[in-house]
């Protein structure tokens, strides 16, 4: 898979633009800035995003041309961001370290995702909040009559508003919900999906 995101993000364009995520905007531009992780960054539209309203920004993914294009929007924009290239598996931040964490399209396999969830959990101080949007399930009807809305073609790497339930069981739940909604990221998600969203506190 490193291959697969080192190839996207070596592309000039920013495979899903330099804007931040929507739901993630609408939410983060509320809370006070404090410390906030996002895992699975790619460019660092959203890391940006958080910076610029004055967050202190840690964030990771696997591939490398995806930091250097992260690192180039920060200069761009005059932000600084604290950026690591690694795996979920290999994540070693210290416990309840974070104020914030952004899970925007982090996409694993259903055994993986219930571990590195509870690790989110694990990383979030004590009233600190998860954002998350991913692909539904129901995505795979849209993504199938349209290929350029983007997201995984298979089954487990789609989540469900159960799935995150469950894995967010021990956090107070503010927000879960599974809705269409219109997108324009970028080059790779554009067009009708389905999305599941959640936004939850740590007790």
């Amino acid at each position: 898979m490193k291959e697969f995101w080192n190839e996207r993000y070596q592309q000039t364009a920013y495979a899903y633009g330099k804007l931040p995520n929507v739901f993630l905007a609408e939410h983060l531009s509320q809370l006070p800035p404090g410390r906030i992780l996002f895992p699975a960054e790619g460019e660092g539209r959203n890391a940006v995003y958080a910076a610029q309203l004055g967050w202190e920004v840690t964030c990771f993914d696997q591939s490398d041309a995806g930091k250097e294009k992260a690192l180039a929007l920060a200069t761009e924009l005059s932000v600084s961001i604290d950026y690591h290239v690694h795996t979920f598996m290999e994540m070693n931040y210290p416990e309840e370290s974070f104020d914030a964490i952004g899970l925007i399209y982090a996409h694993m396999p259903e055994a993986r995702r219930r571990i590195n969830h509870q690790r989110m959990i694990q990383c979030l101080k004590p009233g600190g909040i998860i954002i998350l949007e991913a692909f539904s399930k129901s995505h795979l009807y849209y993504r199938e009559r349209n290929p350029d809305v983007g997201g995984p073609a298979v089954e487990d790497l789609l989540y469900s508003s159960d799935d995150i339930a469950a894995d967010f069981a021990d956090l107070s739940t503010k927000l879960l919900a599974e809705s269409e909604i219109n997108l324009n990221e970028g080059v790779y998600h554009v067009g009708t999906g389905h999305v599941v969203r959640y936004f939850g506190r740590k007790a």
